[in-house]
C-alpha cells in the first residue's frame, strides 16, 4: 500500500495530440477528475488541422493549457521534445512529469497512486500503468467489436503478467507514463553527452529517429541505473486499434522499433533480457510456421490433415495457456479461450513478427 504523495512537488501532465478533436475533452476531464489533480495540463497540439486547440481551449479549465509545436516533423517525439525543452527549465529535481496519450482515460487515483510510488522509491525512475480497451461502441462493425475484444484479451494476459512479476515491466508504454523532473534532465544530458543514443545529434527526451520512444526511452531510464515499473494500482483504459490494417501497421511499428532498439543498444546488461524475448519470439515464429506446415504437409501426401502426437501435446499446452491467462476474464471468457478462436489473431501477430524481422535485416523504409 503506498502512502499518501507529498504535495510540496508538482504534478504536470502532457498529453501529445494530433488531430484529436474527439478525444482530448475525455483525456483532459479524466486528469481533472483524479484523485490527486495534476497542477497544469498541457496539451501539445502538434500539427493540428481540426479543432482539437478550439476544443481544449473551449473547456474554459484554470489549469488546462494548450503548447502547439512549431515546424515539428518529428511526430510525437519531436511534439514532446518541444514542450519539455520549455517545461523543464521551471521545475525542480523532484516536481514529476506525466506524459499521457489522447486517447487514453486514467483510473481516478492513476496519478495519486503513480507519483506514491515515485516518492516512496528513489530508485524508480518511471512509473506506468497496465491497461484494458476501450469497450466499442454498440453501432461499430463486427470486425470492430471482433478486433477490440481480442487486443482487450492480450491487455488482460499482460496485466496479469506484470501483476505476478510485482510491477516489473518490459516498457513504460505511452499510454500514460510519471517520470521526475531530475530523470528527463538526465537523460536529455546523457544523449547532448554521447553517453545515451541520440541518433539526431540534438540531445532532447525522445530519440526522434526510432519507431517507438516510449521503449526506446524505457531504454534510457535503466541504462540510467533506474527501474522502471508499472504497478498493479495504476490503471487506464486506452483505444484499440478496429481494423486489420490498422492493427498490422501498429504491430509491425511496435515489434520492429523494439527489434531496431535492441541493436541500437547493444547488449548490455539491461538489453540482455530483451535480446532473450526476441530470440523466444523468433523461435515461436518458427514453431508456428513448422506446425503450420506439417498440417499442410499431410494434407498434400495424405489427403487429410494428420496431427502428429508432438503437436497434440503443443495444442493441448496452447489451450491451457490460453485459459489459465484470462483468469481476470471471469470463467465464462475463459472456457471460450479454451476454444482456440483466438488463433487466427496468433497467427497474425506472429506474421507481424515474421515481416518486423524482415524489415529490420533489409533495412526497409520505416513507417509510422
Amino acid at each position: 500500500m503506498t502512502k499518501e504523495y507529498s504535495t510540496a512537488a508538482t504534478i504536470t501532465a502532457l498529453i501529445p495530440a494530433h488531430n484529436e478533436e474527439t478525444l482530448i475533452a475525455d483525456a483532459v476531464y479524466g486528469l481533472l477528475r483524479q484523485s490527486v489533480v495534476p497542477d497544469h495540463v498541457i496539451v501539445v497540439a502538434d500539427n493540428c488541422a481540426d479543432g482539437t486547440v478550439s476544443a481544449v481551449e473551449a473547456l474554459g479549465e484554470s489549469r488546462v493549457s494548450v503548447f502547439e509545436t512549431t515546424d515539428n516533423d518529428h511526430k510525437k517525439a519531436g511534439a514532446l521534445n518541444q514542450a519539455l525543452a520549455v517545461l523543464l527549465p521551471t521545475l525542480d529535481d523532484d516536481d514529476v512529469v506525466l506524459v499521457q496519450d489522447a486517447d487514453s482515460i486514467l483510473n481516478k487515483d492513476f496519478v495519486e497512486n503513480a507519483a506514491a510510488h515515485l516518492d516512496d522509491d528513489r530508485g524508480l525512475g518511471a512509473v506506468g500503468g497496465t491497461f484494458r480497451a476501450v469497450p466499442c461502441p454498440r453501432d461499430a462493425s463486427p470486425t470492430a467489436r471482433f478486433l477490440v475484444h481480442l487486443q482487450d484479451n492480450e491487455y488482460a494476459r499482460y496485466a496479469r503478467d506484470v501483476r505476478r512479476l510485482q510491477g516489473k515491466c518490459l516498457v513504460v508504454t505511452g499510454t500514460a507514463a510519471m517520470f521526475r523532473a531530475s530523470t528527463l534532465r538526465k537523460i536529455s544530458n546523457a544523449r547532448i553527452a554521447g553517453t545515451l543514443p541520440s541518433g539526431n545529434g540534438e540531445g532532447g527526451i525522445y530519440d526522434t529517429t526510432v519507431l517507438t520512444e516510449d521503449n526506446e526511452l524505457s531504454f534510457a531510464v535503466m541504462t540510467m541505473g533506474l527501474r522502471i515499473a508499472a504497478p498493479k494500482d495504476c490503471l487506464l483504459v486506452t483505444d484499440a486499434m478496429t481494423s486489420w490494417g490498422a492493427l498490422w501497421a501498429q504491430r509491425l511499428r511496435w515489434k520492429r522499433g523494439a527489434v531496431e532498439n535492441c541493436v541500437q543498444y547493444g547488449f548490455t546488461r539491461v538489453t540482455a533480457p530483451y535480446w532473450g524475448r526476441q530470440a523466444l519470439s523468433v523461435a515461436g515464429v518458427i514453431v508456428t510456421a513448422a506446425y503450420i506446415g506439417s498440417l499442410v504437409w499431410s494434407l498434400v501426401v495424405s489427403g487429410a490433415i494428420v496431427i502428429l502426437p508432438f503437436w497434440l501435446a503443443v495444442t493441448g499446452i496452447f489451450v491451457l495457456e490460453r485459459a489459465i491467462t484470462l483468469k481476470d476474464k471471469g470463467l465464462w471468457r475463459r472456457l471460450l479461450a479454451a476454444t482456440m478462436y483466438e488463433i487466427p489473431y496468433d497467427l497474425f501477430l506472429q506474421a507481424t513478427h515474421a515481416r518486423a524481422y524482415l524489415d529490420s535485416i533489409f533495412k526497409t523504409k520505416k513507417v509510422w
